[in-house]
């Protein structure tokens, strides 16, 4: 089985300069699918107020776009005995979860110590499972609490921990190597452009912008930095101290609006009833005491260290968090409920996403069985739906380098769109 920190073998970009010299002159405005010279169909991808991204951004779907469009006609021969393998996906149903984020009256002191007063009307969430949805219940628990105001989107976590430690002191250290607290944020949940924030009970900070999944080719852009973090750790119990059993660690994090609004394509802080995608997850080793202190556990068979573990709010089906598809609702509000969260049931726009979703895994596959996408979706296995507002079958068009698929929306409302770097997008 993959394990899910598939950033750590990856090529990082790490400089806004070294991206200017991959790109050199190339235009961002490049055509993304080229026609294959028999339908012409395929058309140049266009979106709103795109020029306003990122470089970074520019500059990797640029580089994507100039060496990906393929000549016309050049088509691979299929292999006569294509290869088994298999795209990883999420296996099971899985129900991502909700939560009401609601506005703060007041911004809480950030010490680690989460105050009840200051927090009042943030609810905590359901207790953290297993990755996968169906492993064994972690046998320590973690719980999280979400809220906002003009400024700040707030997160604070309570981690169960008889036994706390930590190691790593350098930020931007790879702090899943240690115990950690995870943060994951796509702002307008298309799976591009996110981020992501790692704690460790020293209160070291790793945070990285991620233009795409690593599965669709990352990379992962290390020397972006959460400008104006609050964080803070307290800590029930002594730190790295084998002789006595702790009680937990607790974590409250002020990230900055902002920040946020960078790669958000949307507004940051939040309108009433946006939804953001957002998980949270946990890493947990198996620890012994060696010689006073800590270390991790060693399989005797192998001499490395036991895999370690990973719980999250919502399971994502996989040991992998790079799939933002499978993260949590998260819906901002003013409003003071008593509902916190819970599973979530998706609506006809979600079961679309989905359908796209599932599409995109199955040419995936069929890429690395055959080198080259289709356009035949009975070769993809896909099964007939009734999705409320959509017409059944998708629109699918593909060259040996990419693919395109639009389901289109009832009564002209738009279309929804992804693309074989993993992209979703609603066409207005």
């Amino acid at each position: 089985m993959k394990r899910y920190h598939m950033r750590r073998e990856e090529k990082e970009i790490t400089d806004v300069e070294e991206m200017r010299g991959i790109i050199g002159s190339a235009r961002f405005a490049a055509v993304a699918l080229c026609s294959d010279g028999k339908t012409g169909a395929l058309k140049q991808r266009e979106e709103p107020g795109i020029m306003r991204r990122m470089l970074i951004t520019a500059a990797v779907l640029s580089l994507a776009a100039i060496m990906s469009c393929e000549q016309a006609g050049e088509r691979a021969e299929r292999p006569e005995q294509p290869s088994e393998e298999e795209f990883a996906r999420p296996v099971g149903d899985v129900m991502r979860n909700v939560y009401m984020c609601q506005r703060l009256r007041g911004e809480p002191v950030i010490d680690g110590r989460i105050n009840e007063e200051e927090w009042k009307g943030a609810i905590w969430t359901e207790d953290f499972a297993d990755i996968t949805g169906r492993g064994e219940y972690p046998p320590l628990r973690t719980q999280v609490r979400m809220a906002w105001d003009d400024e700040y989107f707030f997160v604070a976590a309570r981690l169960e921990e008889p036994h706390v430690s930590a190691t790593l002191t350098e930020k931007d250290a790879v702090i899943w190597h240690d115990n950690d607290f995870e943060v994951f944020i796509d702002p307008d949940g298309d799976t591009h452009e996110y981020y992501e924030l790692e704690i460790n009970a020293y209160a070291t900070v790793f945070d990285l912008f991620l233009v795409k999944p690593y599965r669709d080719g990352g990379p992962a852009v290390h020397h972006w930095d959460i400008a104006g973090l609050k964080k803070a750790v307290n800590i029930d119990g002594t730190l790295n101290d084998p002789t006595d059993r702790d009680t937990g660690w607790e974590i409250e994090l002020a990230i900055p609006w902002k920040v946020l609004a960078e790669c958000a394509n949307r507004a940051a802080p939040p309108s009433e009833g946006d939804i953001w995608r957002i998980n949270f997850s946990r890493v947990e080793w198996k620890m012994v005491v060696e010689g006073g202190r800590y270390v991790k556990a060693t399989d005797s068979e192998t001499g490395k260290p036991f895999a370690e573990s990973n719980w999250t709010w919502s399971p994502q089906g996989i040991v992998n968090m790079h799939y933002p598809e499978m993260w949590g609702y998260v819906l901002f509000t003013n409003a003071v409920r008593a509902y916190g969260g819970g599973p979530y049931e998706p609506g006809p726009d979600e079961e679309a996403w989905d359908a796209l979703r599932e599409l995109y895994y199955a040419e995936k596959t069929w890429f690395l069985r055959y080198g080259e996408y289709t356009s035949d979706l009975g070769a993809l296995g896909l099964k007939s739906r009734e999705i409320f507002g959509h017409e059944w079958p998708p629109v699918l068009e593909a060259t040996k380098n990419r693919f395109e698929a639009r389901l289109i929306m009832s009564e002209g409302a738009g279309i929804k769109q992804i693309t074989e770097d993993g992209r979703t997008r609603l066409i207005e």
